[in-house]
């Protein structure tokens, strides 16, 4: 059976590497969280 290539997600991403993507991804989140939280807070 030939193994076929998948192409993993889009081209349009502005990092090299799928871990980056995921560490930035993950910190915007961290981010945006604790805005909203200290937001909301008050």
């Amino acid at each position: 059976m030939s193994e076929q290539n998948f192409e993993r997600g889009t081209s349009l991403s502005i990092f090299v590497s799928d871990r980056k993507e995921d560490i930035g991804a993950l910190v915007f989140a961290i981010l945006i969280a604790v805005g909203v939280v200290l937001l909301v807070g008050n």
